[in-house]
């Protein structure tokens, strides 16, 4: 069953020439409409995967194919296949139909392909256009806005990639009654995250909703996606390729790219690792002296609320977290780069815990 198209809720990335807008509403997939106005030509190439192409595949390419043309490419599902081998997959489609500069690229998934679709873009002759059509919370409310694109390496998360902005972001909320629990959860990490970093009154609000975002209240889901895109959306706009400011999107991620890379790619997900990481970023803080007893309970509570692990992994000791943060793109000068919490709802980047205090800190963390 789809859903009505009905107007969207839109916000504006403010790039200059590369801005870019983000459309909000049930049933865009189901209107032709909205992809139209962000094709560079005749030539569209959509990429996704087993997993999403039999739910929403056909319903993006209706009203489409009669006067484009339109191929797909179909991949593997799972963090794992984040990899130069898939992007080379969606190389040699586009070289094979003969497609050129004025072909457009869409990325209808998750985060993993709108990482690779927006990478494979990015190279594609030099660059071409694309347009992101997230179908899970984590990339609506994060992956899908910003421009960072890219592939895994084994030792290390996103190493690889380019920034290369979308045309559009066009969110049909609709796809969320299709997401497992597991997945939901792991998108709420990152909306918690926009809530510590920069914004205390929309922690207060999740802490208000929490369990009726988890039921899928599609209009409170959709309030959480809105403001999550405008708050990214302003740090993007002010540190596009992230040289100061913009790194405070990363809470947690330090943390939590190291238990992912450890792992094994898809073993965590990327938001269920998102939120240990940022407990433990909050727990660092209360250790600097910057949070206090109640403020980390606090953030325990709402992680908690949300259904994400706490713990960090019993087989990772303070050697294997080292070993992974040091190769975290934020350091500068073999200097571990933070981020952290002066208070909730301000995020700051903090490269000066002394080495041993820092081994400390994770010998003594809680593992399960």
């Amino acid at each position: 069953m789809t859903a009505t198209p009905s107007s969207p809720r839109s916000l504006n990335v403010d790039l200059g020439e590369r801005s870019y807008p983000i459309h909000v509403a049930p049933g865009l997939l189901d209107d032709p409409q909205s992809l139209r106005p962000y094709l560079a030509g005749r030539q569209v190439m959509i990429v996704t995967n087993e997993t999403v192409a039999p739910l929403y595949l056909e319903r993006l390419k209706g009203g489409l194919e009669d006067d484009l043309d339109v191929r797909e490419v179909i991949l593997p599902d799972g963090e794992h296949t984040k990899t130069l081998a898939s992007v080379e997959r969606i190389w040699d489609a586009l070289l094979a139909a003969g497609f050129n500069r004025r072909c457009t690229l869409v990325a209808l998934g998750g985060g993993v392909i709108g990482d690779m679709v927006g990478y494979a873009a990015a190279c594609y002759q030099r660059g071409v256009a694309f347009i992101q059509v997230p179908t899970t919370l984590l990339s609506q409310v994060d992956s899908s806005v910003g421009g960072k694109t890219g592939v895994n390496h084994p030792r290390g998360k996103n190493m690889i990639g380019a920034f290369w902005q979308p045309r559009a972001v066009l969110i049909d909320t609709g796809t969320l009654t299709s997401l497992p629990d597991r997945e939901l959860s792991a998108g709420l990490a990152e909306v918690i995250k926009y809530g510590l970093i920069r914004d205390a009154a929309f922690l207060d609000w999740l802490e208000a909703n929490m369990g009726e975002l988890l039921d899928r209240d599609a209009d409170l889901l959709s309030e959480a996606i809105l403001r999550s895109c405008a708050i990214k959306a302003e740090v993007v706009a002010a540190d596009e390729t992230e040289q100061g400011a913009r790194a405070m999107l990363n809470l947690g991620h330090t943390f939590g790219h190291a238990i992912e890379a450890h792992q094994g790619y898809g073993k965590w997900l990327h938001g269920e690792a998102v939120g240990a990481g940022m407990l433990m970023a909050a727990m660092l803080s209360r250790q600097l002296g910057w949070l206090s007893e109640a403020d980390v309970a606090r953030v325990a509570r709402i992680i908690a609320a949300a259904g994400l692990p706490m713990a960090a992994p019993a087989s990772m000791d303070a050697d294997a977290f080292l070993e992974r943060m040091r190769l975290d793109k934020k350091n500068i000068d073999d200097r571990i780069r933070l981020v952290l919490l002066n208070a909730l709802g301000e995020a700051c980047i903090h490269d000066e815990t002394p080495p041993a205090q820092l081994r400390s800190f994770l010998d003594d963390y809680p593992r399960a």
